[in-house]
């Protein structure tokens, strides 16, 4: 083995999902802004819904430990915390549930009855 040789290192291509501070989220496009928000939470967990009550219902259970244990202030603090996830879960619950009763009513099969009646309506005219 040559110890004395010096090693050239190839430099890693950079990731396509990491984004620096300061980056755009798609360099193609330019009408997405970047908004500083969007980057707290980089593994998504805030549009899972399981994750989000989870989360939710640790930060009432720390509420409720803190309460017992004769801290207010940090009660209130948990319970300002398990406020906002029960926020972010209604509104999963609700854009989920708009997206089910669009896809039920696209998949709704026609009855005899609704073919009958666009008939009778088209015979009419």
């Amino acid at each position: 083995m040559n110890n004395n040789r010096r090693r050239n290192f190839r430099s890693r291509p950079q990731k396509n999902n990491f984004r620096r501070r300061g980056g755009s989220l798609n360099t193609g496009s330019s009408n997405i802004s970047n908004n500083g928000n969007m980057n707290f939470n980089r593994n998504g967990s805030m549009n899972n819904i399981h994750n989000v009550e989870k989360t939710m219902l640790k930060y009432q259970q720390l509420a409720k430990d803190a309460q017992s244990n004769g801290d207010p202030v940090l009660s209130q603090n948990y319970l300002q915390h398990a406020d906002h996830y029960l926020r972010r879960y209604n509104e999963l619950n609700e854009k989920r549930d708009s997206t089910l009763e669009k896809t039920v009513s696209e998949d709704k099969p026609i009855t005899k009855e609704e073919t009958a009646e666009e008939k009778t309506s088209l015979s009419s005219n």
